[in-house]
This record gives C-alpha cells, structure tokens and sequence, in this order.
C-alpha cells in the first residue's frame, strides 16, 4: 500500500451478477474510489500500516475478522488483492 499511496482510500468491491439461468456471478476486486461510490455503502478497515480501506458492506459481513492484502499479476496486469484460504474464499462468493 506504501508504494501505491493515495490520498482517498482504496475500495475493496464487491460485486454480484445473476445469469440468465439464475446463477450467480460474484466478483471481488480492489481499486481506487471513484466519484460514484458513497461512503455509507461501505464499512471502514484500518489496515497493520495504519492505512484505511472501505470495504463494501455485503463483503464485509462475509470478510475474516482479519484479512491481508498481496500483489498478484505481472507487469501491467499487476493489482492488490485479498491475501485469503480457499475456505475464506467460498465464504466470501458463496455463503
């Protein structure tokens, strides 16, 4: 997060689709605010750096009480994201 320094605080997404046979798509994804988003739509997570990230409510609810964050991806494609178990993982799509 010390390398990626914003002045807003990054926003831990949530997202969830229905399919035209009645599935679900959920997705997760880690970003920078947008002018779009409203504060109360999200719960605030203080990370061990002292940085702030909102989280949205829906994952929030489903979130360990402590999560990390990593890098993943190569060069361009690089982004934060969720540092979790494949247990956590099905909690947070799933449940």
């Amino acid at each position: 997060m010390r390398s990626h320094a914003t002045e807003e605080p990054r926003v831990l997404a949530y997202d969830v689709k229905r399919c035209c046979g009645g599935g679900k798509i959920c997705s997760v994804s880690v970003r920078e605010r947008s002018r779009k988003d409203d504060r109360r739509d999200f719960a605030t997570a203080v990370l061990s750096d002292g940085s702030t990230l909102l989280v949205d409510r829906r994952a929030a609810r489903r979130l360990p009480s402590r999560f990390g964050l990593t890098v993943r991806g190569l060069g361009p494609f690089k982004r934060l994201d969720l540092d979790l178990s494949g247990e956590q993982w099905g909690a947070l799509l799933y449940d």
